[in-house]
């Protein structure tokens, strides 16, 4: 891992554009974001620019677009081969946390899309779900773009703001967003449990 950071940081501008670009589509299209985080590659993206190696708006465009265009492909993965998928070794590893992913998708729909897209796992996976799940594409499409801009753009500053301190930076951000929409989803969920139970009562009442 620590290899490939520094060849990341010391190849050349053009190497460095592809090699960022290409690691963030392939976290969601080629679910390799169980080995290397996106996140990990956008601030490095960042970190690049800092240095003054490649142009800050033009590599966060590349993020966001890859990060885009990445899950277009996981969704279309998952709506042609999602049962599949699912059976293979590396996935069924992870039967816990997919049933939990699943779940949040049938609950949130496109809001899940949106905040997966700042969780590790939920980011490899959840284009694949949604293409499983039949989620219209213009709805996915829409937040899935909303948290490709949001999230590529974010971390690319980062990168770029903290330059040498790329790593904890990385670190730190990947797991304190993780718990930020931790707490996001308790409480969407909680106001919907709450909705909820109102409907039910007033129906009743009715």
């Amino acid at each position: 891992m620590s290899a490939l950071i520094d060849g990341i940081l010391g190849v050349s501008p053009a190497l460095a554009y592809a090699l960022v670009t290409l690691l963030v589509f392939a976290e969601d299209a080629l679910f390799i974001g169980f080995v290397i985080p996106g996140e990990t590659a956008a601030v490095l993206g960042g970190v690049v620019a800092s240095r003054g190696q490649v142009q800050l708006g033009l590599m966060m465009g590349l993020v966001v677009l890859a990060a885009i265009i990445g899950d277009t492909v996981g969704y279309q993965i998952g709506k042609h081969a999602g049962q599949k998928l699912l059976e293979t070794r590396a996935l069924k590893r992870h039967r816990g946390k997919l049933d939990k992913a699943q779940d949040f998708l049938r609950r949130r729909g496109g809001s899940a899309v949106f905040l997966g897209r700042f969780t590790a796992f939920f980011r490899a996976v959840m284009p694949a779900l949604a293409g499983m799940s039949r989620m219209h594409y213009p709805r996915f499409l829409a937040f899935n773009a909303a948290g490709g801009v949001a999230w590529g753009a974010g971390f690319v500053l980062l990168g770029y703001l903290a330059g040498n301190s790329y790593e904890a930076v990385a670190r730190t951000a990947g797991r304190d967003i993780t718990a930020v929409v931790v707490v996001v989803v308790i409480i969407v969920a909680a106001v919907w449990h709450v909705r909820t139970a109102r409907r039910k009562r007033r129906a009743a009442a009715d």
